[in-house]
């Protein structure tokens, strides 16, 4: 049985280098986004399909909007997350410039755990009439 795991197959893991995320860009901008599985090939990257399209998506994209998210964009991801729930990118749709994967790491980060009401609190406020 062949596996096609990324230490039998010297597929680069790990951070990117500059020279690789130039590359990677030059190829996209050449041949477009998408048909990902010729990417690496195209590019002369030793990276999987899978890596390439997340660095793109996530970090390369021309637009990504970067640093903290401003009170409004955070209202907007609370009132969101109460109507669809985790579905991260439906949310970063509504959220110009800012990626699924970014939004998913700001609510996990800072927003989840200010709306978890700790054990003892709901224990008091059952008891009080």
């Amino acid at each position: 049985m062949s596996t096609s795991n990324a230490s039998t197959s010297g597929v680069r893991k790990g951070a990117w280098t500059e020279e690789e995320d130039l590359l990677l860009r030059e190829c996209i901008e050449k041949y477009g986004e998408g048909k990902w599985h010729l990417v690496p090939v195209r590019a002369g990257l030793n990276r999987c399909r899978k890596s390439c399209r997340l660095r793109w998506l996530n970090y390369l994209r021309p637009h990504i909007k970067r640093g903290d998210f401003s009170l409004d964009e955070v209202e907007l991801i609370l009132r969101l997350h109460k109507l669809l729930g985790n579905r991260w990118s439906l949310i970063a749709g509504r959220l110009p410039g800012r990626t699924a994967n970014d939004v998913k790491n700001y609510w996990n980060t800072h927003l989840r755990k200010k709306l978890i009401v700790p054990h003892d609190q709901k224990q008091e406020s059952k008891t009080k009439p």
